[in-house]
């Protein structure tokens, strides 16, 4: 009995979706920057969403669940381990008492500083180890699929 996908298109679909390989390629972008990030105890996920929050002023979780590509209950639970540490506040917005803003603290504003340069060298490794790719254009074509 044959099957109905033959394995002929599940070749093609490896070797041909966009999806899978940006999957496999963020996954392990993500190992390299946690490993890279463990000795100031972040993951990449908390490096970017503190990231997120170096603002000359706290923004609302609106806009930083949009930067990050995450739902607004995703980022509440992100936002969890970080308070737990007081990296991070939530507080009241002084325009709409029940609207939150998301604030980096002085805690969180020294750790983020201390792994800037872990963050800049394993940045500048992963893109040396890309010869004959424009990293810009790389950024610039993720950012239209997204």
């Amino acid at each position: 009995m044959s099957k109905p996908v033959p394995f002929a298109t599940t070749i093609h679909v490896r070797d041909h979706c966009l999806c899978l390989h940006v999957q496999r390629a963020a996954r392990t972008l993500a190992r390299r920057f946690d490993e890279a990030l463990k000795p100031v105890g972040l993951t990449n996920q908390q490096f970017s969403l503190l990231m997120a929050l170096n603002r000359p002023a706290p923004p609302p979780m609106g806009p930083v669940a949009d930067l990050l590509g995450m739902d607004r209950t995703s980022l509440t639970a992100a936002l969890k381990p970080l308070e737990r540490r007081s990296l991070v506040e939530i507080v009241s917005s002084p325009a709409d008492r029940r609207a939150r803003l998301l604030r980096l603290t002085g805690a969180g504003e020294a750790l983020l500083a201390a792994a800037m340069p872990i963050w800049t060298a394993t940045h500048a490794d992963i893109e040396a180890a890309l010869p004959g790719v424009d990293p810009d254009r790389l950024r610039a074509d993720l950012v239209a699929l997204a």
